[in-house]
């Protein structure tokens, strides 16, 4: 935003005969939604059609052969066993063990034999699972499951949906940010070709889902951006044609839907994971200080105090008791089963139950209380595991995850030699995840020193969902949770493309070397994109055609 004030534009409209006509207060407003940045010059049609596109190339790069590899695939042994219980009984039930000793050191496999060979109900009925994230993102993986749950195509098709959403909803997010359809194009692209997001999109975990209700709120949040400075420039335009005197606090706004809608997906990414938490907080502060920012750019006098007096409350109310709504309505399952998990734990520790909660939500509330204290005594690092990745490596992708690998040793045949290798490595698009670590130091410093808005937003996007892993680095950690950021990622780096692209005012000559670049930047993303599908996709080639891709000894 600017940082001089509109002082100045709204005295040069003030009283006078054309000042208080209809068609004065229609020119202020003029003004004054250019100053707000609310003009969009393009056409939205043609962004939707932008984004259908996209959406299309998306399906095209995750739905084919969605069900290889025919079996459970990393942390799928969880969530998938866990969304077909969900279906079974409306909660988690535990998994058999195997009637036979496991040696020492060996995992028991049992459950994960039985249902592989299509043996899907595993379960020991009647002893309910103590699980520690919340259930939404099984639920959303059971959707899926129940056209066919034998099939794992149906294990793996939420996400894929949700994956090409991400990417249809990403060119709305980037044109709405970058008043340019180009550049919401090239976003929804360089997201489609992204390994990282391919691999989530074909693989049936949590983040996934959480990354997309993260990217809906802030779809929300920006569309609630751009409607709330609408009304801002029309009521201020209606006072200064009027002659009254501007309110020092500013207007209120009213009813504003689309932050309720933005707190309703944050309390869906909670529902998924507790991380969720921090984007809502983060989120929470950005919405008011874009209000902040509108009053103080109309000429606002006490624009803060405004912000604080007629903003601040009104997002709180609207967005969070919505998010701890939708996070209690996600357990309705646990609450409909009164086998589930600790469901009858207060009704039989009535001594210890909070007196002023109902017996259920006591219940529930000490099963919280559990479960957070699970996430803070698990995996510390002296329980180390081969793909653990310190958040540091996450932007470069210093340490990808290993989803699947099974090499000759495992009898894999078929790609016309005797080394063949099958694998689902959570690498991401070089020049995504490199190219996008450089772009949001371009966008630091742009935020930082001009104050651009559109950089600053994409960086408390990528912020609220990669700074707080910090803070757990005595833990085992995994670059795959990365995948909740990395639409904001993206952002960073369009925003940085639409830089070297420059603006629609600059010379041809100008125009034509920044095409030159920011187009060979997404020719070499869908390069890229080319080489490494194998290794995303589980496609059967020889070893020596997957060492090739393993560009660095971290990625093995």
């Amino acid at each position: 935003m600017s940082s001089t004030s509109s002082g100045g534009l709204l005295e040069r409209a003030r009283p006078g005969a054309a000042a208080s006509s209809r068609g004065g207060a229609d020119a202020v407003r003029q003004r004054l939604r250019e100053r707000l940045g609310v003009v969009h010059p393009e056409p939205a049609w043609w962004a939707w059609v932008v984004a259908g596109v996209m959406g299309l190339v998306a399906g095209l790069l995750r739905f084919p052969a969605l069900g290889r590899p025919a079996s459970l695939v990393f942390d799928e042994t969880y969530y998938v066993k866990q969304a077909y219980s969900m279906i079974l009984f409306g909660h988690e039930m535990r998994v058999l063990s195997d009637p036979e000793p496991v040696p020492e050191g060996e995992d028991d496999t049992y459950a994960n034999d039985l249902f592989n060979a299509g043996t899907l109900d595993v379960f020991d009925r009647g002893n309910p699972d103590f699980v520690v994230h919340p259930p939404l993102g099984k639920w959303m993986i059971a959707a899926g499951m129940r056209l066919d749950p034998d099939d794992t195509f149906f294990w793996r098709l939420s996400a894929a949906v949700v994956g090409v959403l991400m990417v249809m909803t990403l060119v709305l997010v980037a044109r709405a940010l970058f008043g340019s359809t180009l550049l919401g194009g090239v976003a929804g692209l360089l997201l489609a070709v992204d390994g990282h997001h391919i691999v989530h999109s074909r693989t049936s975990l949590l983040d996934i889902f959480l990354a997309f209700w993260v990217l809906v709120a802030f779809a929300f949040l920006l569309a609630d951006r751009f409607r709330s400075r609408e009304v801002l420039a029309r009521k201020v335009a209606e006072v200064v044609a009027s002659g009254r005197r501007l309110d020092p606090y500013g207007p209120w706004l009213g009813w504003r839907p689309f932050r309720l809608l933005a707190g309703l997906s944050l309390g869906a990414a909670c529902a998924t994971k507790w991380s969720g938490l921090y984007v809502l907080a983060a989120f929470g502060i950005l919405t008011v200080l874009w209000d902040a920012g509108a009053r103080r750019a109309v000429g606002v006098p006490r624009w803060f105090r405004g912000m604080l007096l007629r903003d601040s409350w009104f997002a709180f109310l609207a967005m969070v008791p919505v998010a701890l709504v939708t996070y209690v309505v996600s357990w309705t399952g646990w609450f409909l089963a009164p086998d589930s998990y600790d469901r009858q734990w207060a009704v039989e520790n009535p001594d210890q139950a909070t007196p002023w909660l109902p017996p259920a939500l006591a219940s529930l509330w000490h099963y919280h209380v559990s479960a957070y204290d699970f996430h803070r005594s698990i995996n510390v690092v002296d329980n180390t595991h081969p793909y653990m990745a310190n958040p540091w490596s996450w932007l470069v992708m210093g340490r990808p995850t290993s989803f699947y690998y099974q090499g000759q040793d495992d009898g894999v045949t078929g790609c016309g030699v005797d080394a063949c290798t099958q694998a689902v490595t959570s690498v991401g698009n070089p020049v995504v995840w490199w190219g996008g670590t450089i772009a949001v130091v371009v966008c630091v410093v742009a935020w930082a020193l001009h104050r651009d808005w559109r950089a600053g937003a994409a960086v408390l996007g990528l912020a609220a969902s990669y700074l707080p892993w910090f803070a757990f680095q005595d833990r085992t950690i995994f670059t795959f949770y990365a995948v909740a950021f990395e639409p904001f990622l993206v952002l960073c780096l369009v925003y940085a493309l639409g830089l070297l692209l420059g603006p629609a005012t600059a010379s041809p000559e100008r125009r034509l070397w920044g095409a030159v670049g920011a187009g060979s930047v997404v020719v070499a993303a869908v390069a890229c994109l080319v080489f490494f599908y194998p290794v995303w996709t589980a496609e059967v080639i020889t070893t020596a055609e997957w060492r090739l891709r393993m560009w660095w000894p971290s990625w093995v």
